[in-house]
């Protein structure tokens, strides 16, 4: 998960939308919670004949004292030595606690709190729990009556309150107990609190009005957990978005500033699945993350520690099997990694086919290779299948083996729960509600199963991002000047240069001096390191060896900005972009008038053909080039380099595209603003050829001659045979 935990550098600066999405988180396990807590009231109001009051009254005695109480239902007689009728009866008491010190034992009579029975008849077993779970002094005198072998009769015991500070502070507890105590305190004075405006009496209206009273409470709880839930989803989906838009920039920035070398080789496709869909993994990972990876274990949280507070041991038997879910977990995450960047890799390997096949569909007609590229394309679409089939049976498989170790070790806390109910170690209510508690939190951890596995394929997809983000950019001196306007004049000193990934050097020691103002053609056969030389001028690459120096400056002292500021360049691939004629010819020069677009435009013979577009120079130039046919786009290109005015410029092969007609207005243009002005020309035309003022011929990566055409085509063999073979006489 390293790689994965990189993203989160775009993630942490969104920190108060984050406190919040933890905040509704929370809320959200806290109020579903507390919904199923209500369910030991609801059930007590419903099916016992105990009131809610003396029901919280109950909770409050065992809480406070340690006392577990039960109402008394024993048959009236009167002789002596026969329990009272009215009274509660002590079913357990909790060792270390108040009651334990002051001497309470199981099976303990209450019939008696600070004397209510001498102020006016029996007490009723309401009563008598309402003084003790409110008491008014630090003391409380109850009386009681005991059955024993050795020894019965009443007794009258003095039981220490919560109000009675100095028998507070001698229970030996941790510092964590005594916090533990301090919290159960005030749910209790809360509950007591609430439920103070509800009748006593257990009447039919009584169990109305408790359960209407119920009811709010859940439907609140559950309105404060879907505005909860709302808070949680939308600023999470917002900071997931947020950072991943940051980080498209960020690598589509970075990208731009990767030497051209760094994409020898690789497919433009697979940058773009990187930037796109790879990116879009990585969001879905950190959405999950803080979705449902954070409400679903903190529900399950806040509802073990629910189940936790009403029984302890049947809660540990429950978690039994939880050693087993994490081992399980790790290895299909393990998998699930794996899986997600072969589909990945797969998922690139699609897009480029797709890319080739449809721009090049022309070519596949022609030669009748449908079933060729229909079979290369079901290899790559099977390969994919095979990965996403891989990653489906593992997300198949981690919730069923999740659910069978749920059922195992919820059965174990059913059969101990129902022994211990039948012993009356447990209430039945309580029990109940234990087990929704359980079984809401399985219900949550089983939402979990599939987290790991999401959170893998996130991390599979940050490792192929990252690795773009960790390509080293364009090298630039610190102490790097910018470069004042040049005159032209380019010089060669031992220039050597290799691409990476090959084992034989493109260049090999070319040295060359040119003068300002002077039109160069370069020729030779293909591989012959053409493009590669005038490619070194800009620092589209930079030389293993030697050194490229302009007016006297080495390239590599000063900005690329201000060195790429002096050069212009046409090449034989038309690039064109998805935005307005006069947008691209002024794409060297975002600042330029209208009029100064219009004759570069002109200069470049390229503005009838424009008039005559839809819109003019307003015309999109988009996937289908707007009609446009490759000369008029390779016009529009030159018109682009006119238009920057450099001092050096490049032409690639520039009239490759240009219909014969065409080319005739081109290279009256070109000739125009050559004037005065360094030009490198690769071209294969004899008449581009023969009127410049040096021919560079080269061969195997070396410069072997240079100078006119009338001189190398009596001393240079390479030359004569280029003159035979490919330059075009026209």
């Amino acid at each position: 998960m390293k790689e994965f935990r990189r993203v989160f550098e775009y993630v942490w600066p969104q920190w108060p939308r984050i406190i919040v999405v933890v905040v509704s988180a929370m809320m959200i396990a806290a109020m579903l919670s507390a919904s199923f807590m209500t369910i030991i009231p609801l059930l007590t109001v419903m099916v016992s004949n105990e009131g809610l009051p003396s029901w919280m009254d109950r909770k409050g005695c065992d809480v406070y004292y340690g006392l577990e109480l039960q109402i008394r239902e024993a048959p009236t007689g009167g002789e002596p030595g026969t329990p009272a009728a009215v009274c509660l009866e002590v079913t357990d008491v909790r060792r270390g606690s108040l009651a334990a010190r002051a001497g309470f034992q199981s099976r303990d009579l209450i019939v008696d709190v600070n004397g209510i029975a001498s102020r006016g008849g029996e007490p009723s077993p309401t009563s008598l729990l309402q003084a003790m779970a409110s008491p008014q002094g630090p003391v409380l005198r109850v009386k009681i009556q005991r059955f024993e072998r050795t020894a019965s009769g009443e007794h009258t015991i003095e039981l220490a309150t919560p109000l009675n500070e100095a028998a507070i502070q001698t229970l030996k507890s941790s510092p964590f107990q005594r916090l533990e105590r301090q919290a159960k305190f005030a749910l209790v004075d809360a509950g007591a609190w609430a439920v103070g405006f509800l009748p006593r009496e257990q009447t039919s209206r009584g169990k109305i009005i408790a359960v209407i009273a119920l009811m709010g409470v859940v439907t609140a709880t559950t309105a404060v957990r879907c505005v909860a839930k709302f808070y949680q989803d939308y600023l999470g989906q917002k900071i997931v978005q947020v950072a991943i838009n940051n980080l498209r920039e960020d690598v589509f920035d970075h990208m731009m500033r990767m030497p051209m070398a760094a994409f020898t080789g690789e497919r433009p496709s697979d940058t773009i699945s990187r930037i796109v869909r790879d990116t879009t993994t990585m969001g879905s990972g950190i959405q999950v993350l803080l979705g449902k990876a954070l409400r679903e274990p903190m529900n399950a949280l806040f509802m073990m520690a629910a189940a936790v507070w009403l029984n302890w041991q049947l809660t540990l038997v429950f978690l039994g099997g939880a050693p087993f879910v994490v081992v399980l977990l790790g290895t299909f995450g393990s998998r699930m990694k794996k899986a997600t960047k072969r589909s990945l890799a797969a998922s690139s390997q699609m897009l480029a086919k797709l890319q080739e096949v449809v721009t090049g569909l022309r070519v596949v007609k022609i030669y009748n290779q449908h079933a060729y590229e229909r079979a290369v394309f079901k290899q790559i679409n099977n390969s994919l299948l095979r990965q996403l089939l891989r990653m489906s049976k593992v997300d198949a498989a981690s919730q069923p083996v999740l659910e069978i170790l749920g059922m195992l070790a919820g059965s174990g806390a059913i059969v101990l729960g129902m022994a211990w109910v039948s012993e009356n170690k447990v209430d039945g209510s309580e029990f109940l509600a234990l087990l929704a508690l359980l079984g809401a939190s399985a219900e949550a951890v089983r939402k979990t199963s599939d987290i790991w596995n999401r959170m893998q394929q996130a991390n599979g997809a940050s490792e192929r991002v990252f690795a773009v983000l960790d390509q080293p950019v364009e090298k630039e001196r610190a102490d790097a000047v910018t470069m004042p306007p040049a005159q032209g004049n380019v010089e060669f000193r031992n220039v050597s240069f290799t691409y990476p990934k090959s084992q034989r050097p493109t260049l090999r020691n070319v040295s060359l001096s040119i003068k300002a103002g002077l039109n160069v053609a370069i020729v030779g056969p293909n591989g012959a390191g053409k493009t590669t030389l005038v490619s070194l001028i800009p620092r589209l690459f930079d030389a293993d060896s030697g050194d490229i120096f302009i007016d006297g400056w080495n390239i590599r002292d000063v900005t690329l900005a201000s060195l790429r500021d002096q050069i212009g360049m046409v090449t034989q691939d038309i690039l064109t972009f998805n935005d307005t004629i006069a947008a691209n010819i002024a794409y060297g020069r975002p600042g330029a008038t209208q009029d100064e677009v219009i004759a570069a435009a002109k200069r470049a013979f390229a503005h009838e053909f424009i008039m005559q577009t839809p819109s003019g120079y307003d015309t999109i130039i988009g996937e289908h080039s707007a009609g446009l046919s490759g000369g008029q786009l390779q016009r529009i290109i030159i018109a682009r380099a006119i238009l920057k005015n450099p001092a050096i410029l490049i032409f690639d092969e520039a009239t490759s595209q240009v219909d014969a007609g065409g080319e005739t207005k081109i290279h009256e243009a070109v000739e125009e603003i050559m004037r005065g002005r360094t030009t490198f020309m690769i071209a294969h035309r004899f008449s581009t050829v023969v009127a410049a003022d040096v021919i560079v011929v080269m061969h195997d990566g070396q410069i072997i001659a240079q100078g006119r055409h009338d001189e190398l085509i009596r001393t240079c063999p390479v030359y004569q045979a280029l003159y035979e073979t490919q330059l075009v006489k026209a």
